[in-house]
């Protein structure tokens, strides 16, 4: 049994995907059509983990690592091969109506707007699909426009919009019906420095203003920074590791940086293997006139590509 403070449990989950393998040729695509051959794909291979209410955990993984399938089982999307899942007490694939009105599922590469049409009359739509009294969809809807500082946006269609100022309205109109769990897909990808900004300091406000619970996967280190305390990372569909962030330094940070400034103003900088860090400092600071010194971990994008590596 999930524990009762868990929002989100997952427990061995699993799914394989069946598919066609055909050889090249003209004679292999022939025989495909009355001898197709099958093989089985194991995108998501035994993962668990719990979110408590109200955390923001960091998802990651390299491409093809199983994080967007994951999300898919998690917000009902797909079904599972096997395994358990619950999500505010509710089976996901069962898809109730309770569950969806709780839930929201944020794809960066995906338009879940109307193309043609001003992001207002979408609000409008989510509104009826979700069954929201006017007063308070007014007021979040509202709420929302100042938050991410969009009130010159929806009223363009969203086709006229920039790649920044699409994902803005599109994350506005995933969340008009203040859902509790947020399942965040690259909700920042392929947006410039300041749009991800903006994105990461309004998924940290909603959090702070709801009590939201987060799953949030990201290639942008910045964002699991800035954003999480906790990650979980997968490769392969696998669980590699599930714990605070600064431990995932501890764990798979193979060296320490040393950095030194001379007293005539030289500066020295070196990667040192984690256990002879001491050593390293304490023979630098011998054989030279340190007048300031810095010892510190590698950044978290290197610890995450030898966690890949490993």
């Amino acid at each position: 049994m999930p524990p009762v403070t868990a929002v989100v449990h997952v427990a061995g989950l699993e799914k394989v995907f069946r598919v066609p393998e055909r050889e090249a040729g003209l004679r292999a695509s022939v025989r495909s059509l009355y001898a197709r051959r099958w093989r089985d794909v194991r995108a998501v291979d035994g993962v668990s983990f719990d979110l408590e209410p109200g955390e923001v955990v960091g998802f990651l993984g390299p491409n093809g690592a199983g994080k967007t399938t994951t999300l898919k089982m998690l917000s009902g999307l797909l079904h599972p091969t096997g395994g358990e899942v619950t999500v505010l007490g509710h089976v996901p694939w069962r898809r109730e109506r309770d569950y969806l009105r709780r839930i929201t599922l944020v794809m960066g590469n995906r338009n879940q707007l109307q193309w043609d049409l001003p992001a207002l009359d979408s609000f409008e739509l989510n509104r009826a699909i979700y069954r929201l009294p006017r007063q308070q969809f007014t007021e979040t809807r509202d709420e929302l426009i100042e938050l991410l500082d969009i009130e010159d946006l929806v009223r363009k269609p969203v086709r006229q919009l920039s790649l920044g100022e699409r994902m803005k309205v599109e994350v506005v109109g995933s969340l008009l019906h203040l859902p509790q769990v947020l399942f965040l897909d690259e909700p920042t990808i392929g947006l410039d420095v300041t749009m991800q900004k903006r994105i990461r300091n309004f998924v940290a406000a909603y959090n702070e203003r709801y009590g939201a619970t987060v799953l949030l996967t990201s290639h942008y280190m910045a964002d699991v920074e800035a954003l999480c305390k906790r990650v979980v990372v997968i490769h392969h569909g696998q669980m590699l590791f599930d714990g605070k962030l600064e431990a995932l330094a501890d764990r798979f940070g193979a060296y320490k940086t040393i950095e030194a400034v001379l007293a005539d103003g030289e500066t020295i900088s070196m990667q040192v293997p984690r256990n002879e860090t001491s050593s390293a400092t304490a023979r630098l600071l011998a054989e030279n006139d340190v007048s300031d010194l810095t010892v510190e971990d590698p950044p978290i994008e290197d610890v995450i590509e030898q966690v890949f590596a490993s």
